[in-house]
């Protein structure tokens, strides 16, 4: 990335990584309610109680006899996803997205049996992926099939959208679409491509790759400037219920839009990364004041979600 004076940075108001840190995660988010969202499945039942829906549950697996119920509860299942409870950054997660015989189709098209996963079920309970190496469970969900509009313009793997959200306003938002680079994951530091989106109304406004701005999809060639996110709404107000559910104040809440289910919940983050200024062309800083400054917050998830829509909204 060409480099820019920290004078330019301040002056587009973009927040770095050490402000992130002690101004806001420091500041705003108590760590008694960290387990909360370190834990998805954790996050799935507290979050249930406050009307945010996430993927069907078909099986937790938290002891080793449990597995041999997998092999049982997989010979009916055509796709599904296997997530370590407390991995993070997409460690250890598996999905099958279809069956060819007695194996398992993944989203890259590789086929494997059902010993291979079995084995990585053993592999989370060991902790292999989960922070700092601690044992832990394994949940098995329903597949998340994104909707056409939306699939089409990510390679292999699901798009999703992650929602800043500060004292349950949704200040900044961005798409996140995997690549060929990015090995079929929406992870931008691994390649995906990162598309901002105007709050006010879901529609990208730029696109990076890298942190460089790129107008079409690297593998797919769309054009990346006319995508238009469904339910919007919705899905700012889904963000905003889960700091109700968590107390924390600074997060990143990352959404899917199913094609039956609609918007689900897939983690939150109580430490999401800064990449999100790049996709949006500007920075949060200007974003957080404006909320930290209300004279008068609004109480309810839709009030902090229509007044970000029209205070946030790109004219």
């Amino acid at each position: 990335m060409d480099w820019i004076s920290p004078f330019t940075l301040n002056r587009l108001g973009m927040l770095n990584m050490n402000r992130r840190n002690v101004d806001y995660i420091a500041r705003y988010n108590d760590r008694s309610s960290y387990p909360l969202v370190d834990n998805k499945l954790k996050t799935k039942l507290v979050v249930a109680e406050y009307g945010v829906k996430t993927p069907r549950l078909l099986q937790i697996v938290s002891q080793q006899h449990e597995i041999s119920h997998f092999r049982e509860l997989s010979a009916d299942l055509a796709g599904f996803a296997i997530k370590p409870a407390k991995g993070s950054g997409g460690k250890g997660i598996t999905v099958v997205t279809g069956r060819d015989g007695d194996e398992f189709v993944k989203a890259s098209g590789a086929r494997i049996g059902v010993d291979v996963l079995e084995r990585h079920l053993t592999n989370i309970l060991a902790g292999l992926y989960s922070l700092a190496g601690a044992s832990d469970v394994a949940i098995v969900e329903n597949l998340v099939q994104s909707t056409p509009d939306l699939a089409r313009y990510s390679f292999q793997g699901v798009p999703d959208i992650r929602i800043i959200v500060f004292q349950g306003y949704p200040v900044m938002a961005m798409l996140r679409l995997a690549t060929k680079a990015s090995d079929g994951k929406a992870n931008l530091h691994q390649g995906a491509v990162g598309v901002g989106l105007d709050i006010g109304t879901g529609k990208s406004l730029n696109a990076v790759q890298f942190n460089r701005p790129i107008l079409l999809h690297p593998d797919t060639g769309l054009s990346l400037g006319n995508i238009h996110i469904v339910a919007w709404d919705e899905m700012l107000e889904m963000a905003s219920r889960c700091y109700e559910a968590t107390g924390l104040g600074y997060m990143g809440v990352d959404l899917v839009v199913d094609v039956d289910e609609g918007p689900l919940l897939l983690e939150l983050n109580a430490r999401p990364g800064l990449a999100i200024q790049m996709a949006n062309g500007c920075g949060l800083l200007p974003r957080l004041r404006a909320i930290e400054n209300l004279k008068r917050p609004h109480f309810t998830p839709g009030d902090r979600a229509r007044f970000a829509m029209e205070e946030f909204h790109k004219r």
